[in-house]
């Protein structure tokens, strides 16, 4: 069971960072990742590993100490809900930085590239997002942008 939960993790969050990277500009990408209930699914599954472990990860979690961290999240089960838990919350930064990336204009080209590297690193990809965010130019309406040269001064 924790096996088939922990293969099941990944594939439940694809579709929307599918969306977000690959159809930015679409109505229905916004519409969709608008929701906050799309990192749902990987909790789901979070749930599911850490109930059956509660005693485990409660100790691990309520007083750290690195051994018994280790012990834990060592278990197939521990890093199996620790994968959840990475999805889950991944996804959620990478929705804020989507929306947000909309919000003020930067463009898909700088902000893709962004997105999957927070897929797999996401403590890298949100500060590279956050200086993005921070150095980009002000817009005439006060909000910020990114334009990519081939944008010819279009905001995507």
């Amino acid at each position: 069971m924790t096996e088939t939960l922990f293969r099941l993790t990944f594939p439940l969050a694809v579709p929307f960072w599918a969306l977000m990277i690959f159809a930015p500009g679409w109505t229905w990408t916004r519409r969709i990742v608008s929701s906050p209930l799309i990192i749902v699914p990987p909790l789901l599954v979070y749930l599911a590993l850490a109930i059956p472990n509660f005693a485990g990860l409660w100790a691990a979690v309520s007083r750290p100490d690195l051994e018994v961290l280790g012990d834990f999240f060592g278990s197939p089960a521990g890093a199996a809900a620790l994968w959840a838990h990475l999805i889950g919350f991944d996804l959620f930064v990478g929705r804020w930085m989507y929306l947000d990336s909309r919000d003020k204009g930067t463009s898909p080209l700088v902000t893709g590239p962004i997105l999957a590297l927070t897929i797999l690193l996401s403590p890298i990809g949100t500060l590279i997002y956050l200086a993005v965010r921070t150095l980009s130019p002000a817009r005439a309406d006060g909000r910020r942008a990114v334009i990519a040269p081939q944008t010819q001064g279009k905001i995507m």
